[in-house]
């Protein structure tokens, strides 16, 4: 059982050689109709499928570059060689712009039939080169969609779960006299609730290997001025997309940072903090949260237990980004340079 031969629809006004090239070409092993004028071509490829086109330029009415406008807007058009004169050369150009697959020069006194099956047998190889690359690009979208679903669902789950850790770690913390426990207990449920909100722009994202970092921060700040007492946050961030794993430490920096500025810069007193996520000029981001308080240059025991260092300094390692206490001026100003 052999294949069926390429259907090919010539389009022409000159019925003579319409009827000459279904004869050529179809000792060439193609299954040729012919159309006489661009709207009887058009009428033809609505009704029946074609495996390429073989378009003439001068018809009346519609010529050939108006039927190939028309062709180019059905759903799927077949690869069209288009067919000029000896002296077109600015046709030809202008039918390659406008979609044409090749062009022919026609010369039925030379080897125009030849040279034009080669045309039409390049045009439909590439035609089904093109239909498969697309199909299996679809395949790899589907397959990646699939294997997303689940990943969204973990994501989804391990999100619930730290919000079940950090509302139990809440309860735990109001049960205690001691102010230095209970302290710990609610800076515990801060970087729990830094590390869920990664996961929830995860399971909500189409996007699971990375975060929009802007979006990510919008979140963390609006928690922590619910969450940290007597918090004036603002936020500006420029957009940045980051991997998920550097999405985590970045979050738990800011909450240390966020969590210390306002404990410690005002004496207990509400006032003001910034974050701000800009690019720096070598490409990197530069993360700065900074407030008007007393002011600290990063040297020196810090207050408190010292955890929230350790910790800052931790996931800086991590990221292998750099932390710097800006000096002079009025208040704390750190800065964390990374890689996008």
């Amino acid at each position: 059982m052999t294949d069926a031969p390429p259907r090919v629809l010539y389009i022409d006004d000159d019925e003579a050689l319409g009827r000459l090239t279904e004869k050529s070409l179809g000792r060439m092993g193609f299954a040729v109709e012919s159309a006489c004028g661009g709207d009887a071509g058009l009428a033809r490829l609505a009704d029946a499928c074609f495996d390429a086109v073989a378009l003439d330029h001068h018809m009346p009415g519609r010529d050939g570059l108006a039927t190939l406008a028309a062709l180019a807007a059905l759903p799927a058009p077949p690869p069209v060689v288009y067919v000029t004169g000896s002296d077109e050369g600015r046709i030809a150009v202008a039918a390659l712009k406008a979609g044409a697959a090749d062009y022919v020069i026609k010369d039925v006194s030379g080897s125009y039939f030849e040279l034009l099956a080669k045309a039409l047998r390049t045009a439909i190889a590439s035609a089904e080169a093109h239909r498969a690359r697309e199909a299996a690009e679809a395949e790899t979208r589907v397959a990646r969609d699939r294997a997303e679903l689940p990943l969204r669902e973990v994501h989804h789950r391990v999100a619930n779960s730290l919000a079940i850790v950090g509302a139990l770690t809440h309860m735990q913390a109001q049960t205690l006299a001691d102010p230095t426990a209970r302290e710990a207990l609610e800076d515990l449920q801060r970087r729990i609730g830094a590390i869920a909100q990664v996961h929830r722009r995860l399971y909500s994202s189409t996007e699971v290997g990375s975060v929009e970092l802007s979006d990510y921060l919008e979140g963390l700040v609006a928690e922590l001025n619910e969450t940290v007492g007597g918090a004036h946050i603002a936020l500006e961030a420029v957009p940045a997309r980051v991997p998920t794993d550097k999405a985590v430490p970045i979050g738990v920096i800011v909450t240390e940072l966020v969590a210390n500025a306002c404990k410690y810069a005002y004496d207990g007193v509400p006032g003001p903090v910034r974050v701000t996520l800009r690019r720096g000029e070598n490409g990197q981001l530069r993360l700065c949260v900074e407030d008007d308080g007393i002011g600290w240059s990063g040297t020196g025991a810090p207050k408190g237990t010292g955890l929230g260092s350790r910790v800052i300094k931790a996931m800086a390692a991590s990221l292998q980004a750099s932390l710097a206490y800006a000096p002079g001026g009025r208040g704390t100003r750190a800065v964390l340079s990374f890689a996008a």
